[in-house]
């Protein structure tokens, strides 16, 4: 027994008049309660609804067979296109939170793509309270409903999910922070950050041959914001054929907006295809594919790589880019301290476009606060042919499957913004380049920049280059001290080759220096 708890026991077990003054030990007692007169019960405060409750729930649940909930939509809401659909506007004065200061739920109307019901429950107090679907919370634009839209009989249909908003970038404005919407699907902003890379509950068969199997958040509980803490925590309800769960996120916005997430999983049937930690980005083109798009563009993504920090801290960056065909990566591990799709290219010259901001799209990481075990992060590149699809999928994926009936939990800080993720001691990538070789018929040239705040005023880096196939060449590395990079460069000869992982690496005398950046070459 831990001394501490010794002692307070020992203290519990002293009878309680040794504490009791002597004087007052003396006076006489007051008289006995009359046995005929009713001693009122003692009133015990409910407990407040938690992430117990709900896990309560998906144990239940994950004991029945699944079943598909969908909503018989009425109109307005059963034909609406993408523009009608954007036509219609939560008002504010139909906060579900009431007058919060500072933030502000908007609720989502059914429609379009979303047809699955999502019911959504306010927890005041510790008091959960359901907001049931009406019609009459949203503006509707007049061009493209008639006069009467919200007053039609709005059924059975449930919510499509919800938006939170809070005063991110200026103290009167309630900007958006995040919107729970399709799937289990979320997207979060950080400060000065515009919606991109998307985040999911879970991932179910991303990738296989097999088809992928989209869980469904199909119900919240969200909490009155937490003034003091400047959070509010959301509760949700996983469900799909093959799992049910429990999810808790704490949103903390700021600079980096922080998602403090567990998850408690309850599969169906074993689990071997699972991905934890799912997000979900679009890369279409960029300076280090070969790709040929004909735009005025130099680059078109939302995330231009993968950054992790191994479980033994190595410091890995793996490019992303736009395959010819399906590709899948597995990058092995035991308890990773973190991983994420990042956003490098920040400068508004490194895609020209005013209109979408994809130097403004955020970063994601994730860092896990308890022990993963053994798996492997995985990344998923799918060929696309515009800017209009996501392709590009990573995740955790245990390397043990998930027993069927059998509670497994994970506990992860998932960051979005401009820069979340590791600050460590080595030089970072900053852009991938390549192209077809000058000198020789059939060759590639690879340029790799890093940031070089590590190497002024030093020797110059040697640069380490390796490819599972075909024949490196010519491998060197030139400080550029105007542009602030130090630039690795070989030449790749395919050699017969269709594919070829690359690493390579800065080293100096004391060994790495920089992050071991990775590509993954397809012959088209």
């Amino acid at each position: 027994m831990k001394r501490r708890i010794f002692v307070g026991s020992l203290a519990a077990a002293v009878g309680t008049t040794a504490l009791v003054p002597a004087r007052l030990r003396a006076q006489t007692p007051g008289p006995l309660p009359d046995p005929a007169t009713p001693v009122p019960e003692p009133v015990i405060a409910p407990t407040p609804f938690g992430f117990d409750d709900v896990v309560t729930r998906a144990v239940e649940l994950a004991q029945r067979d699944h079943e598909r909930l969908t909503s018989s939509l009425t109109a307005p809401f059963d034909d609406l296109g993408y523009d009608a659909y954007r036509g219609i506007r939560f008002r504010r004065d139909a906060d579900p939170w009431g007058p919060v200061p500072g933030w502000g739920l908007d609720l989502l109307p059914p429609g379009m793509l979303y047809e699955e019901p999502v019911r959504v429950n306010v927890i005041h107090n510790g008091v959960a309270q359901p907001v049931p679907f009406d019609p009459g919370v949203f503006n509707y634009d007049e061009n493209a409903f008639p006069p009467d839209a919200p007053q039609m009989p709005p059924g059975d249909m449930g919510w499509s999910g919800f938006r939170l908003r809070t005063a991110l970038n200026a103290p009167d404005v309630l900007d958006e922070l995040a919107v729970f919407q399709g799937a289990s699907y979320f997207r979060v902003l950080g400060r000065g950050s515009h919606y991109g890379i998307s985040a999911r509950g879970l991932a179910l068969g991303t990738g296989s041959t097999a088809g992928e199997e989209f869980p469904v958040f199909r119900e919240f509980w969200i909490e009155t914001p937490n003034l003091d803490a400047g959070s509010v925590t959301i509760h949700a309800l996983l469900d799909s054929p093959s799992v049910a769960g429990a999810f808790q996120f704490v949103i903390t916005p700021g600079q980096n907006t922080r998602v403090r997430s567990r998850a408690a999983l309850i599969p169906r049937r074993e689990l071997t295809d699972v991905g934890i930690a799912p997000l979900t980005s679009m890369f279409w083109f960029g300076p280090g594919d070969d790709s040929g798009q004909d735009d005025y563009r130099p680059a078109v993504h939302d995330s231009d790589g993968v950054q992790m920090i191994t479980g033994g801290g190595a410091r890995l960056w793996r490019a992303l880019s736009n395959p010819p065909s399906l590709q899948l990566s597995a990058f092995l591990d035991n308890d990773p301290q973190g991983f994420g799709l990042m956003q490098r290219a920040r400068r508004f010259e490194d895609f020209q476009d005013a209109g979408a901001g994809y130097h403004l799209r955020p970063s994601a990481w994730i860092s896990p606060h308890t022990n993963w075990g053994a798996g492997s992060v995985t990344l998923v590149e799918i060929p696309v042919q515009n800017e209009f699809h996501d392709n590009i999928v990573s995740f955790w994926k245990p390397a043990d499957p998930l027993a069927v009936g059998t509670r497994t939990d994970f506990g992860y800080d998932l960051s979005f913004g401009s820069n979340p993720g590791d600050i460590g001691p080595f030089a970072k990538v900053r852009q991938t380049r390549s192209g077809v070789s000058i000198n020789t018929q059939g060759a590639r040239t690879f340029l790799v920049d890093f940031e070089d705040h590590l190497f002024r005023g030093r020797p110059a880096p040697e640069a380490v280059v390796r490819a599972s196939a075909g024949r490196i060449e010519h491998p060197y590395a030139l400080h550029v001290p105007e542009q602030g990079i130090v630039r690795l460069a070989f030449e790749f000869h395919p050699d017969g080759a269709d594919l070829s992982d690359f690493s390579a690496r800065l080293e100096g005398a004391e060994g790495a220096l920089s992050e071991t950046w990775m590509f993954r070459w397809v012959r088209d």
